[in-house]
């Protein structure tokens, strides 16, 4: 396990290596001249913001101050994001490159307009100028072909360089862009989500029952507590029957995000607000944790269920508790119930689909994939989860995956935007 845990580290700084070798290539090598103070920011920039990235990947992981972690969350995670889009749009590049240098070749080569007839030189000129004495000869070891204070104008790039620059300058200009309309998407808060679910035992005085369901808020050195507050207030906005935080609540220990979870003791629902674990609860201390959202309020359903008026409401563990023995325990929050009730199920990942169908289950309420977050992972999400996002059935079950509240790693989000969703539950009785 070890050598495999090595060559997996090997083969991944490896690709690293050669993604920023080739960034550099394109965007300083490229479009900078030998020993220009510009190719030396540049190098030294691509040595620089990938130690930050590694940085920022391990500082959460080996337990460094809090405080370190959020000096370097910023560059760090950023600059993921940003080399992903410049290496994509670099590519497009390539194709569009050499388009542009026959282009910028074929313009050289047309020929231009005659030269302009010279004007006739005025009378009064030409008498002025043969009154004068003739200038003497300068010395053969006199100045060149300059005076001493006359600048040379410099000269024209080349047309390679100038293809290299316009290709770059537009990679560098769509990155930049994409990275920064995906941090605002995240920073401003998810928009709010409506699904309507037909249940067919749900009984009529349940029919219009609404879930807010958030998921992966990934509270942590970048999302704070102004981040918590705006998603409360945009749940309680919706005025719903019942709020399911489903797990990835947060990424990092109570005793640096117990003040930035505070604020969810402030969610309100008529029937309560619950909990389940996500896979970072457990690399975050998961008891504690469940301690903590029991604290502020909230009820953890740790393969638990809870009967309301309407439903079964039930919820299970996630898979990754398996390591330390507190994986989803389906006959426990499901067994021995009365199943010409509905069956409502928290869950934080969309792949116990199967054993909530095997379980009678209704509705399934997940998260996880976080829709992909950063295209093109939505490709790679989708190959590893049944559902990326939205509303599938499975069976006589049907499940339900949010996108999420936050971001995980970078801030940022293109084209998977985030989403508080408010499940509005439609009995077939109505």
């Amino acid at each position: 396990m070890v050598v495999v845990v090595a060559l997996v580290v090997v083969v991944v700084l490896a690709v690293l290596a050669g993604v920023h070798w080739y960034v550099w290539r394109r965007l300083v090598r490229d479009v900078t001249r030998p020993g220009s103070p510009w190719r030396r920011v540049g190098a030294a920039a691509l040595v620089v913001l990938p130690l930050l990235s590694v940085g920022a990947l391990a500082s959460g992981r080996s337990g460094a101050p809090f405080w370190l972690q959020k000096v370097l969350a910023w560059p760090g995670y950023l600059w993921l994001a940003l080399l992903l889009y410049l290496v994509l749009a670099l590519v497009v590049g390539e194709v569009v490159r050499p388009l542009l240098r026959r282009l910028v070749e074929r313009r050289a080569a047309a020929p231009g307009p005659g030269p302009a007839a010279e004007p006739e030189p005025e009378p009064v000129a030409v008498a002025a100028v043969t009154a004068q004495p003739a200038p003497e000869a300068p010395a053969a070891s006199g100045p060149g072909p300059h005076e001493p204070g006359e600048r040379t104008a410099p000269a024209a790039p080349s047309r390679r360089l100038f293809v290299s620059r316009v290709v770059g300058g537009a990679a560098a200009a769509a990155a930049v862009g994409t990275v920064g309309y995906g941090t605002y998407g995240v920073l401003r808060g998810p928009r709010v989500k409506r699904v309507t679910v037909p249940l067919a035992k749900l009984p009529r005085a349940a029919h219009g029952y609404r879930i807010a369901v958030v998921s992966d808020i990934h509270l942590g050195p970048i999302l704070g507590r102004a981040h918590t507050r705006r998603i409360v207030d945009t749940i309680n906005a919706t005025n719903p029957d019942l709020v399911a935080v489903v797990g990835d609540l947060v990424d990092g220990s109570v005793a640096d995000l117990g003040p930035a979870a505070e604020p969810l003791a402030g969610l309100r629902a008529r029937h309560g607000s619950y909990f389940v674990t996500g896979n970072h609860e457990y690399f975050s201390g998961a008891d504690a944790w469940v301690e903590e959202v029991r604290e502020l309020g909230l009820r953890p359903l740790r393969n638990d269920r809870v009967e309301t008026a309407y439903f079964d409401l039930a919820g299970v563990d996630d898979v990754a508790g398996e390591s330390e023995g507190r994986g989803p325990d389906f006959g426990r929050a499901l067994g021995d119930r009365d199943r010409t009730r509905t069956a409502v199920l928290l869950a934080h990942q969309p792949v116990v689909i199967h054993d909530a169908v095997r379980h009678g289950v209704d509705l399934q309420l997940s998260g996880h994939t976080h829709g992909g977050q950063l295209f093109p992972g939505n490709l790679i999400a989708d190959l590893a989860n049944p559902t990326l996002a939205g509303l599938e059935r499975y069976g006589d079950t049907q499940l339900y995956v949010s996108r999420g509240a936050g971001a995980w790693g970078p801030p940022v989000r293109v084209g998977a935007p985030s989403d508080i969703t408010v499940v509005q539950l439609a009995s077939f009785q109505a």
